[in-house]
C-alpha cells in the first residue's frame, strides 16, 4: 500500500503528500483546517466539500469482487453493500479525520480502483456522538415529514473501535393534478383530477466493530437491521369515464451481516471477507375502478411475498515482490430469489377471486465462483500500470414453470494506467472486461397494476458482458479550485430490455448487443483568488447515450429509462468573520422514454429544481440550514400511450398529466456530543 496512504504524519492542506520513489503521490491532501470554514460534523460534511470530487458507490457491482466505491477508510474498503459507505462517513466525527487524501486509485494495491479515491485518515480516542434530525414540509396537502434523522456513537475500549447507529431516511410526498385522456385521434374523451401521497419510513439499526492487533492483524464486523414500510394511494376523478382508487403497501424487513479480516501469512497478507444479506418484501396492490354510467365496479388486487438473499465468500492474498504489487482471490456466491404471487379480480357481485398467474411462484438461485490474479507495477515515477486476469463460473436455476439449468464459464479483468505528466495534472485510463449483475425478479412473472402491464417469466435470461473503456482527467487549479473529467464507452452483449415472449408477452430479456458512451466533469471554483472571499461555485455535469436495435422495430433507440443528462450547480458563500452562511443551488435532468411492446412512457419535465438555503454554523453548538427548493415550480409530467396491440400498430389512447407538488421547506440540524 502507497506510503501516502499509511503515512501517519499529515502534510500541510491541499498539497501533495509525500511518497518514496517509484510510488506516485496522492493527488493532494488535506487536513482538518482546510474544512474550517464550512464548519464540519462528519467526515461525509468533509469529503462533500472536496474540489472537483464526487462520491461513487458500488452497491450494485455483482458480488463484493473488485473496486467498489471511491472511498477508502484508513486505507481499507468497507466490507458492506446495503450497509453503504456514504452512511458510514456520516458517523465518523470531523473531529476524529486527521486528513483526507485524494489519490488515484490505480497506484494503490487494491485492485480494480480507478481515477479520483480519496482516503480517510482517521482516529478514536475517545467517545463520541453524532445527530442529525431533518424535517421537511411540501407545499402540498402532505404530512409534514417529522421523523428524517440519525444520532450515532463511536468510541474505543482497548484494541476494539466500535460505531452504534440509529437512523430513519423518511419521506412524505405526494403531487397532484389533471390527467387528460386522449383517443387515437388525439380528442380528449376524459379529464382526471389525481391526487397522490407516498409515505413510508425506513428506520435503521447499524453496528460497526473494527480490531487492530499488535502484529497487523485488523477485523471488521458490520451488521445492519431494516424495517422499512411504504404506503402509497392514488384517487382519481373522472369526469366522463370512471374514477379510480389505488393502494399500494410494503412492509418489509432486511438485515446484513458483513465483515472481513486481515492477517499477515507467509511474506503478504490474507483477507478473508464474508457478506450474508435477506430480505423479505411483502407487497399489495389494489385497484377498484368505479363507472360514471353506473356500470358494474371493475377492480383487482395482487399480493406478492418475496425473500431475496445473498452469500458471500472471499479470499485475497496480497504480497510485494520487489516494486511490484500481486494478489490472489477467490469468491463464492449463491444468490436466491423466491417469490410467490396471489391475483384476484372483482367480480360483479363486488367480492375480489383469485385468478392464476402463470410463472408468478418460482425460486431463482445462481450459485457463483469466480478466481482472479491482479499485478500492480510503477513503470516510472509518474507512470503506474495495474491489470487483472480472472474468469467466473455460474450456475443458474429456476424452479416452476419453464425452469431450467444453466452453466457460464465468463473471462474478466481489466488493464489501466495512471500517468502524472505534471504536478497538477493526473491522467488514468481504463480497459475492463464485464459481467453485470442479473436481476432474478425478471426470470418470473409479475403484473404492476399501477401501470397497468403484465411480464411473463423469462427463464431464459443471462448476465450482460461489456467491454469498458474508461478515461480520467483530473486538473488540479490549485487554490483556484479542481476539475475532474470522465469519458467512458461500453460495448454490451447480451443487454437486458423488454422483449417479445410468445405471441402476446413480454418481459425483461436480452437484445444482442448495444453501446453506451458518455462523460461527466465534476467541477469546483474558488473565488477567493480574485478577491470575492469565501464564495465558492460547484458544477457537475453528466451525458449519457445508449443505442440499441428495438426488438420490435429493429430500429436503433436509446435503452428504456437510460439517463440522458444530469446537471447540478451550487453557488455557496460563506460570510467573511462570522458563522453565517448563504446558498443557491439548481438540478435538472433527463431520462430515455421506457419502452414497452405495447406501451410508450415519455418524461416531457420542462425546467428543474431551483433552490437557495442560510445556514448558521453555530446555533448553541449547532449547525441550522433552513432552504427552500422548486422555487420555479416545476411539476411532474408524464405522457402514456397505449397501443391497441403492439407499438407498430393503431394508437388506442393517451394519458397526459401534469401534476404540482409546489415549492419545498427543509430544515437539517447537525450536531456533536
Amino acid at each position: 500500500m502507497p506510503a501516502a496512504v499509511m503515512a501517519q504524519d499529515a502534510p500541510p492542506a491541499d498539497t501533495a503528500a509525500a511518497a518514496p520513489a517509484g510510488q506516485t503521490a496522492a493527488l493532494r491532501s488535506f487536513t482538518p483546517d482546510y474544512f474550517d470554514r464550512f464548519a464540519p460534523r462528519t467526515a461525509l460534511d468533509m469529503v462533500q466539500q472536496i474540489p472537483g470530487f464526487s462520491i461513487a458507490e458500488g452497491e450494485d457491482r455483482r458480488g463484493l469482487g473488485q473496486g467498489g466505491s471511491n472511498v477508502l477508510i484508513n486505507g481499507e474498503r468497507f466490507s458492506g453493500k446495503s450497509n453503504d459507505v456514504v452512511s458510514e462517513l456520516g458517523r465518523i466525527g470531523a473531529g476524529n479525520v486527521i486528513r483526507i487524501e485524494l489519490i488515484d486509485g490505480a497506484t494503490l494495491n487494491l485492485p480494480g480502483l480507478t481515477g479520483q479515491v480519496v482516503n480517510i485518515v482517521s482516529k478514536i480516542d475517545s467517545l463520541t456522538g453524532q445527530f442529525r434530525w431533518s424535517p421537511r414540509v411540501r407545499f402540498r396537502r402532505t404530512d409534514p415529514q417529522y421523523l428524517d434523522g440519525e444520532v450515532s456513537i463511536s468510541g474505543k475500549a482497548g484494541q476494539i473501535a466500535y460505531t452504534l447507529s440509529l437512523s430513519n431516511v423518511s419521506f412524505r410526498n405526494g403531487n397532484a393534478g389533471t390527467e387528460r385522456v386522449l383517443d387515437g385521434n388525439g380528442n380528449v374523451t376524459d379529464r382526471r383530477y389525481e391526487e397522490l401521497y407516498v409515505n413510508g419510513d425506513q428506520p435503521r439499526i447499524a453496528a460497526g466493530v473494527k480490531y487492530t492487533g499488535n502484529s497487523g492483524q485488523i477485523g471488521n464486523l458490520n451488521l445492519s437491521f431494516e424495517r422499512p414500510w411504504v404506503r402509497i394511494t392514488e384517487d382519481s376523478d373522472g369526469e366522463v369515464v370512471r374514477d379510480r382508487d389505488y393502494l399500494e403497501t410494503e412492509k418489509e424487513y432486511n438485515y446484513e451481516i458483513g465483515g472481513d479480516y486481515l492477517f499477515p501469512l507467509g511474506g503478504g497478507n490474507l483477507k478473508l471477507i464474508g457478506l450474508r444479506r435477506f430480505e423479505h418484501s411483502p407487497f399489495f396492490t389494489r385497484v377498484v375502478l368505479d363507472f360514471e354510467d353506473r356500470r358494474p365496479s371493475e377492480g383487482n388486487s395482487l399480493a406478492t411475498v418475496i425473500d431475496e438473499t445473498e452469500t458471500i465468500a472471499r479470499a485475497e492474498y496480497g504480497w510485494k515482490a520487489g516494486a511490484a504489487d500481486w494478489q490472489f482471490s477467490l469468491e463464492g456466491a449463491i444468490n436466491t430469489l423466491d417469490t410467490s404471487a396471489d391475483l384476484q379480480l372483482l367480480d360483479a357481485a363486488g367480492a375480489f377471486q383469485p385468478v392464476p398467474l402463470p410463472g408468478s411462484d418460482a425460486v431463482v438461485e445462481e450459485k457463483r465462483a469466480e478466481i482472479g490474479l491482479s499485478y500492480g507495477h510503477p513503470l516510472s515515477p509518474r507512470l503506474t500500470l495495474q491489470t487483472s486476469l480472472g474468469a467466473e463460473y455460474s450456475q443458474i436455476m429456476q424452479s416452476g414453470a419453464g425452469g431450467l439449468t444453466r452453466s457460464f464459464i465468463r473471462p474478466k479483468g481489466f488493464v489501466s494506467l495512471a500517468w502524472k505528466p505534471t504536478k497538477k495534472l493526473d491522467l488514468s485510463l481504463r480497459l475492463q472486461r464485464d459481467v453485470g449483475q442479473l436481476n432474478f425478479f425478471d426470470f418470473v412473472a409479475s403484473a404492476d397494476l399501477g401501470a397497468e402491464n403484465q411480464n411473463s417469466g423469462n427463464p431464459e435470461l443471462v448476465p450482460q458482458q461489456s467491454w469498458n473503456v474508461d478515461f480520467q482527467a483530473t486538473q488540479n487549479l490549485g487554490a483556484l479550485g479542481s476539475i475532474n473529467a470522465k469519458a467512458f464507452v461500453n460495448f454490451v452483449e447480451d443487454i437486458v430490455d423488454q422483449v417479445p415472449i410468445g405471441a402476446t408477452g413480454e418481459a425483461p430479456g436480452n437484445i444482442e448487443s448495444a453501446t453506451i458512451w458518455g462523460f461527466s466533469i465534476d467541477s469546483t471554483f474558488k473565488m477567493d483568488v480574485i478577491g470575492w472571499t469565501g464564495v465558492r461555485f460547484d458544477i457537475d455535469y453528466t451525458y449519457r447515450k445508449s443505442s440499441l436495435p428495438d426488438p420490435l422495430t429493429g430500429i436503433r433507440r436509446r435503452i428504456s429509462g437510460d439517463l440522458i443528462h444530469e446537471f447540478s450547480a451550487e453557488l455557496r458563500y460563506d460570510i467573511p468573520g462570522g458563522d453565517w452562511a448563504v446558498g443557491g443551488n439548481y438540478f435538472d435532468f433527463s431520462q430515455a422514454d421506457e419502452v414497452r411492446l405495447s406501451q410508450l412512457a415519455e418524461f416531457p419535465i420542462a425546467g428543474g429544481d431551483l433552490g437557495f438555503y442560510v445556514e448558521n454554523k453555530n446555533v448553541r453548538g449547532l449547525t441550522v440550514r433552513l432552504g427552500l427548493s422548486n422555487i420555479i415550480g416545476t411539476n411532474e409530467a408524464f405522457r402514456r400511450t397505449f397501443y391497441v396491440d403492439r407499438r407498430t400498430g393503431p394508437v388506442a389512447f393517451i394519458e397526459d398529466r401534469s401534476r404540482f407538488f409546489g415549492p419545498v421547506v427543509r430544515l437539517n440540524i447537525n450536531g456533536s456530543f
